[in-house]
């Protein structure tokens, strides 16, 4: 695919076309590797575990968080 630079300031741009964000599924970052072949772009995907922290105090706060008892051996008989 053939892409025009555009003018952004004193640096240049390219359009990415609506179509191939949405293959891509970019939302506004991509990360951009410079190789001896040329320039690699790539979607950032979210980090792993994001919103973990969030999810940890709302567990918390709803006392989601609790640990059930753990009955005793001895309460029940063993199969073996």
């Amino acid at each position: 695919m053939l892409v025009s630079l555009i003018p952004i300031g004193n640096s240049r741009g390219i359009r990415l076309p609506k179509i191939v964000l949405d293959r891509l599924s970019v939302k506004d970052k991509m990360e951009m590797e410079v190789t001896e072949k040329g320039i690699m772009l790539s979607p950032v995907k979210d980090p792993p575990r994001q919103g973990w922290a969030q999810a940890f105090c709302d567990m918390h706060r709803n006392r989601e968080d609790i640990l059930e008892e753990i009955p005793d051996s001895r309460d029940f008989e063993w199969e073996w």
